[in-house]
């Protein structure tokens, strides 16, 4: 997850996934841990979280890489603006983007940042650029933002996250059995 004021959402996200019997790791950019704390998600997850590229010391093998071998699938969520230009430029300047980089899983991403920054021609580049490399987007909705405006760009709803997680590692299953 990276930081944005929807990171809260991503406690019911969280604990959605883990209610549902999926094994969720949640990574916390920097900028995610200043809107909620690693401790909450840790609780939510049953395991540990991820703050950086240098929390894996008890292991010779390097804790961002084994995490994108072992990934069925990538959420973020939310995407600020930053995150989905890091991914579409190809930056592994923190965990979450190692990450990123490393892993053969689907990516699916759900922005959530101010409607101004998501309708940017740059935003728009990055997103169109995400999506030819097949990263899957789900969102912005409308409605009311934290800064104040109404329109687009609201973390999509927590449910539906959860239910294109679900057809996403279906469709990983069928393939896996074929």
């Amino acid at each position: 997850m990276s930081g944005s004021i929807a990171a809260y959402k991503a406690a019911d996200l969280t604990s959605g996934l883990t209610k549902l019997g999926h094994s969720v790791t949640v990574v916390m950019t920097a900028d995610a841990a200043q809107f909620i704390t690693p401790l909450t998600l840790q609780v939510l997850s049953k395991n540990p979280v991820v703050t950086g590229l240098y929390d894996e010391k008890e292991n010779w093998r390097p804790g961002h890489i084994e995490l994108a071998d072992t990934a069925d699938l990538l959420l973020v969520a939310p995407a600020t603006a930053n995150q989905v230009a890091k991914f579409a430029n190809g930056l592994a300047d923190d965990v979450l983007g190692a990450i990123h980089l490393a892993t053969r899983a689907p990516v699916l991403m759900a922005p959530a940042m101010n409607g101004k920054m998501w309708q940017h021609p740059a935003t728009r580049d990055n997103v169109q650029r995400l999506t030819e490399r097949g990263v899957r987007m789900i969102g912005p909705e409308e409605g009311m933002l934290a800064c104040g405006y109404e329109g687009i760009g609201r973390l999509w709803p927590v449910e539906g996250i959860i239910e294109v997680v679900e057809q996403i590692l279906a469709e990983g299953s069928e393939r896996a059995e074929v």
